[in-house]
Parts: C-alpha cells; structure tokens; sequence
C-alpha cells in the first residue's frame, strides 16, 4: 500500500519538507508520518499542521495539491518513487541518488541539484539552476536524468559534472556554463551564451542558436550516440522525430577560454 499526503493548508511561506521522501517514510504509520517535523518559514511544525496522511509508505508516497510552496521534496533521496500530483516548490530532489520522482504541473527552481542518480521527470516547466551547483561550489549534477517536459529558465546545468539533462521545450541563457561533463539535450531553442565556460561534455539542440565566438566549426556529421539518447527520449514522451534521431549535426567545439574540449551539436535539416 502506498503513502498519500493530500495538503489541506496551503502554507503562507515556504515551507522545507526534508523529511518527505519515500525512503525516510519507509514502514512508518500514519500517526508517525504526520509527527515529522518541517519548517514553516522560521517557525518549527509538524507534517499534520499542512497534510492529511493516508496508508503506509512501502517505497511509493503520492504527494497531492499545490506544491509549489513546499521546498525540499526528495531531498537525499535514494530509493522509492515520489509522485507529486501538482506544482512542486524549490530544490525538488537535492542531492538524490537513486529513486524516481514524477511531478505532474510545474517545479520551481533548483530541480535535482547537485544530485548524483536516479531520475526526476518534470512534466511541467521548470524554473532556474536545472541540475546545478550551489553558489560557491564547482561541483553540478554528478549523475542520473533530469527530464523536463517543457521549457527551463537561466543556467540549466551549471556546473555539471555527469548526467543527463533533457528539455522538451526551450531552456534559458546561460545553457551548460561551467559544464565540465555530461549531456544536455534541449528539443526547443537556447537562451543567450550557452556552453559558456565548459570544459568538456555536449550540449544539443534541434535549432540553430547564436554562439559565443569562442566557439568554432568543426564539421557535419551523424553522432551515433546521440540516436540512442534521441530514442531514450521518446520513450519517456519527449517529441523526438525520426529525422531528429537519424539527422545530421554541426559540430562545434568551445570554449576556447577553457580546455576547448567541449561540443555543441546542432540539429541540421
């Protein structure tokens, strides 16, 4: 039997909800699950102050109206599945490494950062710092998928180290700055300066994008590679075509202000 959290008070501010993530809840009774503690702004409260709980949570916790005021959902996740059936608020599945989280409206900023595996999938849109590094640290999304149906805002990738990061709509500037490794695919348009900074790991579009003079042409061609990740996508409802899968695409190779082992691949008619 799965967990179902149905909110019932929708909080005036923020508030951080650590505690909700499937495998934190593991076994524990109703009684026990709306004993937990959150933080409502500055003030300590419980997780019954805001939700109704039923069921007991065996790996599955369904989380149900609007979410997007609570922080922190999934946070160290690493087993389960978290469904949440709305908008989800900031910092949705920070550092996670295993499981799955679904949300099924919107996600507000900071989606999965710094997370190491599993996968978040964001049926909505999300807003900014998909999958990035926390201010003052190097160090991004270091595994798993993030997987946005539509579009995402400012530095997307920040600082990625490995993973994947798909968007199905269009993504914000900054795509992929300081990316050191790992894979971005954006099905819609790039914002301003993407790859700006980047060492090493690629970032694809299927239209063409201004790029920073930094970057420069290195050829035309078939990445098999890219077939597989294309395909991966389409089976997670992402509008991949099959000229997308078999086209070809420009290369090229940036930032020269860095190691200038970076690619941008974009999707050529």
């Amino acid at each position: 039997m799965s967990l179902r959290l149905q909110l019932r008070t929708r909080p005036e501010v923020p508030v951080e909800a650590d505690a909700l993530a499937p495998d934190r809840l593991q076994g524990l009774k109703t009684p026990e699950v709306e004993s937990l503690p959150l933080i409502h702004g500055n003030e300590n409260c419980v997780v019954g102050d805001f939700f109704a709980a039923d069921g007991e949570c065996n790996g599955e916790l369904h989380l149900e109206g609007d979410l997007s005021r609570i922080k922190h959902l999934g946070s160290g996740m690493k087993s389960g599945t978290l469904h949440i059936h709305g908008d989800a608020g900031a910092h949705l599945g920070v550092g996670m490494s295993g499981g799955q989280v679904i949300v099924d409206g919107n996600a507000g900023d900071w989606v999965g950062p710094e997370m190491s595996g599993g996968r978040i999938c964001v049926k909505g849109n999300a807003g900014h710092m998909v999958g990035a590094a926390y201010r003052g640290s190097p160090m991004g999304m270091t595994g798993g998928e993030i997987i946005i149906g539509g579009c995402a805002r400012n530095e997307l990738g920040h600082g990625m180290r490995n993973g994947l990061i798909a968007v199905g709509g269009d993504s914000g500037d900054f795509t992929g700055v300081n990316m050191l490794a790992g894979t971005i695919i954006v099905l819609g348009r790039l914002g301003l300066r993407p790859g700006a900074s980047m060492k090493r790991g690629t970032i694809v579009t299927l239209h063409d994008s201004e790029l920073l003079p930094t970057f420069s042409y290195a050829c035309c061609f078939r990445p098999p590679f890219l077939g597989l990740y294309l395909l991966h996508l389409r089976q997670l409802d992402l509008a991949v075509a099959d000229a997308h899968i078999s086209g070809r695409y420009a290369r090229w190779c940036g930032d020269s202000i860095e190691l200038n082992r970076g690619e941008i691949l974009l999707y050529k008619t």
